[in-house]
């Protein structure tokens, strides 16, 4: 199973990664890596995380409060959103037709 991002939701990515390497350095890339985990948690239990919608679920990171914004799809994972937790909680939505 391969692993889709929409064009916003990688923004949101690069963004965050970038803000937490000005932070401290370094800091981005284990922000990162957290989201590959994140990912690899997704893949291996795709219906186990907190359902948003019909067909949208959400998986919180571990370390940073963030939480990633999915759809299964017949053979992906679409993220829609690299989601802050505390800010605009429903952003994500109007991504989705």
């Amino acid at each position: 199973m391969k692993v889709v991002f929409l064009q916003p939701a990688e923004a949101e990515l690069v963004e965050a990664v970038t803000y937490y390497n000005l932070q401290s350095e370094g800091l981005g890339f284990e922000f990162a890596a957290e989201v590959k985990r994140t990912l690899g948690r997704i893949m291996r239990y795709p219906e186990a995380w907190t359902s948003l919608s019909n067909r949208s679920r959400r998986c919180r990171t571990s370390r940073f409060p963030y939480g990633i914004v999915y759809q299964l799809r017949e053979d992906s994972i679409l993220v829609v959103a690299v989601m802050h937790l505390h800010k605009h909680p429903d952003s994500w939505k109007s991504r989705l037709h």
